[in-house]
């Protein structure tokens, strides 16, 4: 297939690598630049949206945050202006599920597909090619894409009608966030009692605590390895959109409001660009000490 994806950064870059060595021909744009490796590998390197999805049958856009993905599709020289029927469009940002509604509804105007498709494993799950993918969308586009989804992940779940992929990456973010919080307590706690945080971790990855988080964040925690990963910003913004969506449907989320408190204090110390593993920070600070000495 003649794939197009726009934004090449943390994530963007690896997933877009996994297509090209699949053996689709993949068009490639990025506002900071299409990386060299990928044109190497053999993407071929665009200046504009447009030209992208004038020259791909599927679109794959991959950026920060919502107004990011409705410039890069309807703005000037956006990928709307490069579309004819039939092309299918599939947004793997995550952003506003209801947003992503509207995008929908325009693209499918025009004659295409769209899907939402937003994307949970970080970092290493888009190197790995092991990424859980939620999607919105019908089930004719879905299968269209599903080839592409399975050279970028592991976990492919069809959601429902589109939104609901955005839907679930925000339930995502909830669920993240308050273990990253939790585990942060947890190792706090144990730090603070006079055990060793590594014997613990290790210790609970056995039980019934074990997680994901726990393994990964856990250690970032103990290693004092906060370079991203996920930035804090980032996962703020899904907060964000959880917590307006919350308010829309009447819905209190009182651990998600506090857990954004934690990594807004973190961001007034410096940490936008922090992992969100670095939300313990936050915690030491108010505990006056952090949990194994800074290296």
């Amino acid at each position: 297939m003649k794939v197009g994806f726009i934004g090449l950064g943390i994530m963007g870059r690896p997933m877009a690598s996994h297509l090209i060595r699949g053996g689709h021909e993949v068009h490639l744009m990025s506002r900071s630049g299409v990386p060299q490796e990928l044109v190497d590998l053999g993407g071929i390197p665009h200046r504009t949206p447009q030209e992208v999805a004038e020259r791909a049958e599927a679109v794959i856009t991959m950026v920060p945050d919502t107004p990011d993905v409705e410039k890069v599709l309807f703005g000037p020289d956006g990928v709307a202006a490069g579309l004819s029927p039939g092309k299918l469009v599939i947004d793997m940002s995550s952003i506003s599920p209801i947003a992503t509604k509207e995008f929908a509804r325009r693209i499918n105007a025009l004659g295409c597909d769209y899907l939402d498709a937003p994307v949970s494993g970080g970092e290493v799950g888009a190197k790995n090619a092991t990424l859980t993918i939620m999607v919105g969308g019908s089930e004719e586009a879905f299968a269209r894409a599903k080839p592409l989804f399975e050279l970028m992940g592991k976990n492919i779940t069809l959601v429902g009608p589109n939104g609901d992929g955005q839907t679930a990456k925000v339930a995502n973010q909830i669920i993240v966030a308050l273990t990253i919080e939790a585990v942060a307590e947890g190792l706090l706690f144990a730090a603070r009692a006079g055990a060793d945080p590594a014997k613990v971790r290790q210790a609970l990855m056995g039980g019934f605590a074990g997680s994901r988080i726990l393994e990964v964040h856990g250690e970032r925690m103990i290693r004092r390895s906060f370079e991203p990963g996920f930035r804090i910003e980032l996962h703020q913004k899904d907060l964000n959109l959880a917590l307006e969506g919350a308010r829309q449907l009447g819905l209190s989320l009182p651990n998600t409001a506090s857990t954004q408190q934690l990594f807004n204090a973190c961001r007034a110390h410096g940490g936008a660009g922090w992992d969100h593993s670095a939300l313990v920070r936050a915690l030491e600070f108010l505990a006056g000490q952090t949990m194994v000495p800074e290296r």
